[in-house]
C-alpha cells in the first residue's frame, strides 16, 4: 500500500485529485483561521514547519504505517517537480518501493553551524546560523559532523520497514525538538537520512562547491489547440 502524506498551510492541493487511484492521501492542515480547511484534511496546530507533520504522523501511525509513504509538501513541485511520475512509477510498481528515497534535485551541503546553505539562503536575511551541534546534542546526545549532505525541500520517501529502525519513542523525542528546537525545520530537513538510519549520500556524487543540480522533470510542451 502507498500513502501520500501531505502538510498544508494554505495552498492549493488540486494536485492531489491527479493522484494514481488506489493510493490512500492523508492532508494535515495547518492553516490558520479565517481561510477554511481542505475537506477531509486534519487540523494540526501550526508548529514548526513540514517536520511537525511528518513526526506527528510517524507517532500517530507508528503501528499502522503504510508499505511506503510519501511525504509531500503543500506545493511540493518547487523541490521536486517530477512528484507525479515518481509516485505513478511506484503505485504502478514500475520501480523498486525504496527504504528510503529523496525527492528532489538540488542536492545540498552544509556545515554544523548552517554555513554555507543555511546562513546564505534568501529567506535568512539576517545571515543567522544554524545550531545543528546542539540539535545532534538534543536529539542523538552526540556531536554533529563536520558535513551534513543532503536533498533540498524535506520531500522523501519511507518504507515502514525504515521507520520502524527506530522506536516510536525516538520520534516523540523528536516531535518535542520540532516544537522547541530554533529553526528546527532546517536541522531535520539536513538529516532526515539519519533519522531514518539510511545510508548516506555519497560525497563523491556532489560538485566542488558541495552541490549537485538534477535537471529538473518537466512536461513536455503540448502543441496549441486549432484556432
Amino acid at each position: 500500500m502507498l500513502e501520500v502524506v501531505v502538510c498544508r498551510y494554505g495552498e492549493d492541493l488540486a494536485w492531489t485529485r491527479n493522484l494514481p487511484r488506489g493510493v490512500t492521501l492523508t492532508i494535515y492542515d495547518k492553516t490558520p483561521l479565517p481561510q477554511p480547511p481542505w475537506p477531509d484534511s486534519i487540523p494540526l496546530p501550526n508548529h514548526g514547519r513540514d517536520d511537525y507533520v511528518w513526526l506527528h504522523h510517524l507517532v500517530e501511525r507508528y503501528d499502522t504505517l503504510a508499505e511506503v509513504t510519501v511525504f509531500a509538501q503543500g506545493r511540493p513541485f518547487d523541490h521536486a517537480p517530477d512528484l507525479h511520475r515518481v509516485i505513478r512509477r511506484f503505485a504502478k510498481a514500475e520501480e523498486p518501493m525504496p527504504d528510503f528515497a529523496w525527492l528532489g534535485f538540488l542536492w545540498e551541503t552544509d556545515d554544523s553551524r548552517g554555513r554555507p546553505s543555511f546562513v546564505t539562503w534568501t529567506k535568512n536575511p539576517e545571515r543567522r546560523e544554524l545550531n545543528l551541534e546542539g540539535f545532534f546534542q538534543a536529539l542523538w546526545q552526540e556531536p554533529a559532523p563536520e558535513k551534513v549532505r543532503y536533498v533540498g525541500g524535506s520531500q522523501f520517501a519511507l518504507s515502514r520497514e525504515t521507520a520502524h529502525r527506530r522506536p516510536m519513542s525516538f520520534y516523540e523525542r523528536a516531535l518535542e525538538i520540532s516544537r522547541t528546537f530554533p529553526d528546527a525545520a532546517h536541522a531535520f530537513e539536513r538529516t532526515w537520512d539519519r533519522i531514518f538510519l539510511a545510508p548516506p549520500l555519497d560525497p563523491a556524487l556532489f560538485g566542488p562547491e558541495g552541490y549537485r543540480l538534477l535537471k529538473p522533470v518537466r512536461p513536455k510542451n503540448r502543441p496549441s489547440p486549432p484556432a
